[in-house]
């Protein structure tokens, strides 16, 4: 899942109304990718969320999902996605996700209507997972129109969209409140919106997460992003710790404890935490070439900006992450061909 860097929960220059809404839609990488992936594959009797009346899917999605939550590996993902069911909801969302890590606003948004037309198709043999991604495809629609629009001129029909959202998660909790693939979705979409408001129930969306979401280390990895932006480090680092355990492969995990630690050294004024914050960044770049170019970029740039405090070496950092040419490809350069700092 691609993490987004922290950001203030302030911005200036727009109406709070704006700010609120376009929020819910900002983080679209993230619960986009969340949402793209969660399916199983009847070959390896596999339900990521239940122990009984489990789902299945193609063998295909069940790799991809395996690919980029397991391993955070995106192209991978791509190639199982190449020879995926069409009609399979899940792999328009991934598909959707992926076109929007490389700019691609037409495939996407071609992708979002194809998610919720084909949920749409799943609700008479599914009416808990049909609702649920009848939603999934009503956000990225309303992402996209953000993305196309702007905040300001897209931010009311997106509105729209997000009622639709709403009305569509409702059903599926009428179906099964408990259900772990619900509450996983849910529960992100609750704690986005608790971190970017100050009154929101941070508390009730973590519990979410904590008592009802699957698989498990997925539902970690959202709390430690919400203790994270809520400036909570050292309770964000005893999840991402606990999420490292069950996938220590996943470099964007690595990336985020990375984040956790820079902040928490810069709270303690401890150059022990910017070392280990290193050795984190380190890992997570020597696996560039499985990630988005563009979060290549980001990580590389605060990786840089850390050594500079470890070592008190006077790196041009902005100069050295444009190397990263951004218009050289969708996924990240080998590690080879990185910057060297």
């Amino acid at each position: 899942m691609m993490i987004k860097p922290i950001t203030h929960r302030k911005q200036m220059g727009l109406p709070l109304m704006v700010q609120t809404h376009a929020k819910k839609f900002v983080a679209i990488t993230s619960l986009a990718t969340l949402v793209m992936g969660l399916w199983v594959t009847p070959a390896l009797a596999r339900d990521p969320f239940r122990s009984s009346n489990a789902r299945s899917i193609s063998d295909q999605v069940s790799a991809a999902f395996d690919s980029v939550f397991v391993n955070g590996n995106y192209p991978q993902a791509r190639n199982y996605l190449d020879q995926a069911d069409s009609a399979e909801p899940m792999s328009h969302a991934m598909r959707a996700s992926l076109a929007f890590t490389s700019g691609d606003l037409a495939t996407f948004q071609t992708n979002a209507t194809l998610t919720r037309q084909t949920a749409e198709q799943l609700v008479s043999r599914d009416p808990l997972r049909g609702n649920l991604y009848i939603a999934v495809g009503h956000f990225l629609e309303g992402a996209y129109i953000l993305l196309s629009d702007g905040t300001v001129r897209g931010t009311p029909r997106a509105l729209g969209k997000l009622q639709e959202v709403f009305k569509y998660i409702k059903e599926a909790e009428k179906i099964d409140k408990n259900d772990p693939e619900l509450n996983l979705i849910k529960g992100y979409m609750d704690l986005m919106l608790a971190v970017n408001l100050p009154f929101a129930d941070v508390d009730q969306a973590i519990e979410r997460l904590e008592r009802y979401a699957g698989p498990r280390y997925l539902a970690i990895r959202g709390i430690a992003y919400g203790y994270r932006d809520l400036g909570q480090y050292s309770k964000a680092l005893d999840y991402i710790n606990r999420a490292l355990k069950d996938t220590p492969n996943n470099p964007e995990v690595h990336y985020t404890k990375a984040q956790i630690l820079v902040q928490m050294a810069k709270q303690q004024n401890s150059p022990a935490l910017y070392a280990e914050a290193a050795k984190s960044f380190k890992v997570a770049v020597q696996k560039s070439d499985q990630l988005p170019r563009v979060l290549v970029w980001q990580i590389f740039f605060e990786y840089c900006l850390n050594q500079n405090t470890v070592d008190g070496q006077p790196r041009n950092c902005v100069a050295l992450r444009d190397t990263i040419d951004l218009r050289a490809g969708i996924w990240g350069p080998t590690p080879d061909n990185m910057p060297k700092l």
